[in-house]
């Protein structure tokens, strides 16, 4: 073995020392074994780490040196993807007007504490799907179970969080949309699970594989939440409504049709401005809520999302006619379940519903076994049966309660008409939570052209508020 120099020394001062940081913070001292690698990487080099170096042939010297480097990036931004942050496009508008379609976005995996990822093999920057090749890009072994180092805080009320989509954990490869429980509820188990033409193969992905979303976190661990005529309540009380809270409206004009400038003014996108009166099939649904004249839908009539400050302007418009909130739905509503309990909760009024705390205990009963049954499964990974004479068995054993292990929360969009958020699929388990969004990086508005008002400048570098 070569004599080591000062350089060496120094060099692997620093690395060790880091390592070993990065090890006390990870909470897994058997992570020190890396240590070794250290040691003959920058001192012993009984493993030529380096010996491409002495190729002969430059050429194949200059190709591992590529290679090198590449698998140098992809190894640092595996560790930054996973511990640091990540990039994150808005794809949807759940939380407009807060986070924009096309908004681009830097979430810190340090406001709330990094995950140590269930499935440590993967290729990185993708998030279960490898493009082209259409199959996994993870490898299911190893499987971790759920760990959380320390962060800079803790998920507070209002805060806009990315998290793992909850009922992702099973899926219908060919339609994904509604999610596998609500889509068995609608039609019916044994057609989703035989059908492979049209649903295709029933898939499973771990927790850190599942879809990320972004929401606003409204209720957390302990509250009771409830929707009152799309009014949220925390324990009774009428919770601050986000800045940008907004709903959808139909609007009958009186005989004009809105201008693009009346649009823009309102900050309706062009996706979402629906000239509802020229399908004939919408006339009846119309004129049951009273628009329209002598029995027949003659004027305009849109169907558009709006904050309270677009509502306020759309009305003053001299050609708009009328103004009425789009009626409540009863669509996909949690719990989707198959048991005879039914809660008669709607999109716009919903619940009460108590939101599990780490700790707290429920009884058994049938509306909690219909309300918390996910949680007690699939997220805290019990079996769950229930006998015909009404016996509740958990990993096999008859119990009249549960303790949670989990903080949950409740997770909604600004958008509140526009958004598949709990009062669809339930609650957020706390090691589904990803992050926090903290810098729109980029913006791009898809309505217009990149260099004719395509890059929203006005939104670059800006940081995200809870608002």
């Amino acid at each position: 073995m070569k004599k080591i120099v000062k350089r060496q020394w120094i060099n692997f001062s620093i690395w060790a020392v880091l390592y070993i940081l990065f090890c006390i913070w990870m909470e897994n001292l058997w992570l020190l074994i890396g240590l070794v690698v250290i040691v003959d990487i920058f001192l012993t080099k009984f493993i030529p780490w380096g010996g491409w170096k002495k190729a002969k042939n430059p050429k194949v010297r200059e190709m591992l040196e590529w290679i090198d480097d590449i698998l140098f990036a992809l190894i640092a931004v595996y560790i930054i993807n996973l511990f640091v942050f990540q990039n994150y496009q808005i794809p949807t508008p759940s939380l407009e007007k807060s986070l924009l379609v096309g908004d681009y976005l830097f979430v810190s995996k340090l406001s709330y504490g990094p995950r140590v990822p269930n499935t440590p093999i993967s290729f990185p920057l993708v998030q279960n799907t490898l493009p082209l090749l259409n199959c996994k890009s993870y490898i299911e072994w190893p499987n971790w179970g759920y760990k959380r180092v320390k962060g800079f805080g803790t998920v507070k009320r209002n805060d806009i969080v990315v998290f793992n989509f909850p009922a992702g954990d099973t899926i219908a490869l060919y339609e994904q949309n509604p999610d596998f429980y609500n889509l068995v509820k609608r039609d019916g188990r044994t057609n989703v699970l035989t059908n492979k033409a049209r649903y295709g193969e029933i898939m499973y992905r771990p927790v850190d594989k599942r879809e990320n979303y972004v929401k606003r976190c409204i209720g957390m661990p302990g509250d009771t939440l409830s929707v009152v005529d799309n009014q949220v309540y925390i324990d009774g009380r009428a919770a601050v409504n986000p800045e940008n809270l907004q709903f959808n409206y139909y609007v009958e004009t009186d005989g004009s049709v809105l201008t693009e400038d009346q649009f823009r003014m309102l900050g309706i996108s062009k996706s979402d401005r629906n000239l509802v009166s020229m399908y004939a099939e919408a006339h009846g649904y119309l004129l049951s809520m009273g628009f329209g004249d002598n029995g027949r839908i003659s004027l305009p009539v849109y169907h558009l999302p709006m904050t309270t400050k677009s509502l306020e302007m759309i009305r003053k418009i001299p050609t708009v006619r009328q103004v009425k909130i789009e009626p409540d739905d009863r669509g996909a509503i949690y719990p989707a379940s198959v048991s005879n309990y039914h809660t008669g909760w709607t999109r716009d009024n919903f619940g009460p519903i108590w939101i599990p705390a780490k700790g707290e205990t429920i009884r058994l009963d049938e509306k909690n076994l219909a309300l918390y049954n996910r949680c007690i499964r699939n997220y805290e990974n019990n079996t769950l049966e229930v006998k015909t004479d009404g016996t509740v068995l958990i990993n096999g054993k008859p119990e009249t309660s549960y303790t949670f292990k989990y903080d949950y929360y409740f997770m909604m969009g600004d958008n509140r008409h526009n958004s598949l958020d709990c009062r669809a699929w339930g609650f957020v388990p706390e090691d589904h939570v990803v992050g926090k969004p903290i810098l729109v990086w980029l913006s791009l508005d898809k309505d217009y052209g990149l260099f004719k008002g395509g890059i929203r400048w006005n939104r670059m570098f800006r940081m995200v508020h809870a608002n």
